[in-house]
């Protein structure tokens, strides 16, 4: 579960490390491919790309020792960390809401941890490894769909395309057995792991830049956290501590919804540039 935490941290630290880097990139002249190299020149954008890179390491170690329940919601999570981490560097003003969604979320991590169990021993059947790569391919369909809903619709579908990509990452490294050449490439869950991932960050980008950042995030955190959760208990062997399976489904809606709560926080705000210090850009 600490690693879990760990990767919540560093994603959530790494979004407003970004946004920082991109906001300074982004006064300059030039198109996307010139604000993309200023922003790589600059240390905060480095370091949030270190950040999730370890963040992603400590989300595939995360899997292979806890639940996918658990580790999908300390990721969903990172929002929380977004909002605290916006609110010290960017200046964003938390509401008393908001900052109760963020003690939720921290209160629904703790029922997790008290309840979550070891992970899973079964491999699953033969078929989820299938099953995981047509799902990725699916996400990739949803996407080319998605494409053609109205504002509302597709920021939704396309935020929850990802969610379920991510989704897809998270079951397939369960049904990864080892990453030796040998055990890696005959594996349909390898394949499944990459399309997957990629697909979730295509359709995350596009919803972010084509409709409502909290309409996207809710899909994005609904879609990676409640069907995984689901794979794992019933296909993987996902369990909790004896007699605390109640204590694990309250923390567990409890953190997602908290999350839900913050989902304005799935692309960091970014303070006005005009206006008093603290002056917040609204959405």
């Amino acid at each position: 579960m600490v690693c879990a935490l760990g990767a919540a941290v560093c994603f959530g630290t790494a979004t407003v490390l970004q946004a920082i880097a991109a906001r300074s990139a982004a006064t300059g002249p030039g198109g996307d491919l010139a604000l993309l190299w200023r922003a790589l020149r600059q240390w905060r954008y480095l370091a949030g790309l270190a950040l999730d890179g370890l963040g992603f390491v400590l989300q595939i170690l995360a899997l292979r020792s806890v639940p996918i329940y658990a580790v999908g919601a300390a990721l969903a999570a990172s929002l929380a960390v977004t909002a605290v981490v916006a609110a010290r560097l960017l200046k964003v003003r938390l509401s008393r809401v908001e900052w109760a969604a963020v003690a939720v979320v921290c209160a629904g991590l703790a029922l997790l941890g008290l309840a979550a169990g070891a992970e899973g021993d079964e491999e699953g059947p033969a078929w989820l490894k299938w099953a995981m790569l047509g799902a990725a391919a699916g996400v990739l369909l949803l996407g080319a769909a998605a494409g053609r809903l109205p504002e509302r619709g597709r920021a939704l579908t396309l935020g929850l395309g990802a969610g379920l990509g991510f989704g897809v990452v998270e079951v397939s490294v369960r049904l990864i057995d080892g990453f030796s050449p040998g055990e890696l490439f005959p594996n349909p869950a390898t394949y499944a792991l990459l399309l997957g991932g990629g697909a979730a960050f295509l359709l995350l980008t596009s919803a972010l830049q084509r409709g409502s950042v909290t309409t996207a995030t809710a899909g994005l955190v609904l879609g990676e956290t409640v069907a995984p959760a689901l794979i794992g208990v019933v296909w993987l062997g996902d369990r909790t501590r004896p007699g605390l399976g109640w204590l694990a489904i309250l923390g567990f809606a409890v953190a997602v919804a908290g999350a839900l709560a913050l989902s304005r926080f799935g692309e960091a705000p970014v303070q006005a540039e005009e206006g008093e210090e603290g002056a917040v850009a609204q959405r």
